[in-house]
This record gives C-alpha cells, structure tokens and sequence, in this order.
C-alpha cells in the first residue's frame, strides 16, 4: 500500500477512525500530542464539512467498501484520516489558530461564504489546469480534498461512556470553523471475524457496552462504521 498521506502539503492531524468508543482515545497527555500522533475516535472533535458532489461521492463510496467488506465478513478496519490546515501566513505553525476561517463574528460570518465559495473554485482551477498540462488532478476522492473542519464539543466528560459515544457532539460555542485538506482511506481490510475475535468481543462484553468495542459481528461493525462516517462528514450547504 502506498502511504496515504505522501503529499507536498503537511499532515497537521491524523486519525484512525472505527466508529467504537471502548478504548478508542490516544494516552498521550495533551501537551505530548504532535504531527506523528494518531489520534482515534474520542479524541476527534471536528465535523468536516464537504462541497456536494464530494460528499455524495465519498458517501457511496463508503457504502460500496462497506458492503463489500461485511459481505467477505471483514471487520475491524478503519478511515485513516489526515488534515491539513490551510496557512496562508507561514504554513509553519502548529497551533489552529492562524487557520481560523470564522470565529462566529458577525462581521466574519457575512464574509464566509464568500470565502468558501472562493477556495471551492481556487481549487477546481488548479486541478483544471493540472489535467490540461497532462499531469495528474489535484483533487480526487481522498486526496487534496478541500473541506472546512468546524470544532464540535462533548456535553460532558462521560460522554464516551454512553452507547457509541459520538451522538453527544455539539457545535461548540466559539463556533469555530477552519479551512483545511483532508487525506483519507479504508485500511486494516484483513481481519475477519474469526474465533479470536469472537473472543475478544465475550471477554470485553463483560467490562464494557457491546455495541461501543471494536471487536464486533462484521454487519454490526459496517453500520455502525456507515453510521459514524456519516456523522462526521456532512455536506457543506
């Protein structure tokens, strides 16, 4: 496999997502936290947001893997996710803050979707002109995806605990929005519901809700995988 995230933009964030919430946070204190770390499902606080024809294309993509993989009883996979946060200053920084597109100002606000709707084209431009020049697009379904991350919040701190643990997330209150290239791809498509995992799914049943650990029937793990991508990829409107 070739490396997801080989690219000339650098990789600010990454994540493996399965959609479980047993066990699915990083034990790195905050402060340790840097490019390098993948990140896991708990630890996300973004909702991404995708241009229409993006997500419509992203979306039945992920509904032919899934159904694919449940049908060779596959499980235990993951979205491998990579964000890039647009700089338009020193595309050095490690903090968010220089990538802020809107901080829910009013002045700001008025000007976003003016903005988006520029960086929407921008990018369809330069992938135009890299076709027409006989190279490779720019943009293609999990690769140099523009996207806007908007920050969510929990409700509490035990929200992780609750049954999936992922319905809890809110727009937080700064409403926050950034403007960022996201990176992304099914992989770990190898592990079938063997009696290992049968297993690991009686054994952890004991210590936490069924429905939250990874280890699960390959039919329950594609939807609730579906379910999971589905709420944290949305259309941008």
């Amino acid at each position: 496999m070739g490396n997801l995230f080989c690219s000339e933009y650098r990789i600010h964030r990454r994540f493996d997502l399965k959609g479980s919430s047993h066990g699915r946070a990083t034990d790195k204190p905050e402060g340790e936290i840097d490019e390098t770390t993948t990140l896991k499902d708990l630890d996300l606080k973004f909702v991404f947001r995708l241009q229409q024809n993006w997500f419509q294309d992203f979306m039945k993509q992920i509904e032919r893997d899934c159904e694919f993989l449940e049908a060779e009883r596959i499980m235990d996979y993951s979205l491998l996710v990579g964000i890039h946060f647009r700089d338009d200053n020193t595309g050095d920084k490690m903090g968010l803050s220089p990538f802020l597109l809107r901080t829910g100002n009013k002045d700001s606000f008025q000007n976003e979707k003016f903005m988006r709707g520029y960086r929407f084209l921008e990018a369809e431009l330069q992938d135009m002109d890299r076709v027409l020049a006989g190279r490779k697009p720019l943009i293609r379904l999990g690769a140099n995806m523009p996207a806007r991350a908007e920050r969510m919040a929990r409700k509490s701190d035990f929200d992780q605990y609750t049954p999936g643990g992922f319905s809890t997330l809110i727009p937080s209150r700064s409403g926050e929005t950034y403007e960022a290239v996201l990176y992304f791809g099914i992989i770990d498509i190898l592990q079938d519901y063997d009696i290992s995992k049968k297993l690991e799914h009686a054994y952890k049943s004991f210590q936490a809700d069924p429905t939250s650990i990874s280890a699960v029937d390959p039919k329950l793990y594609s939807k609730r995988f579906r379910d999971f991508i589905g709420r944290i990829f949305v259309e941008d409107r």
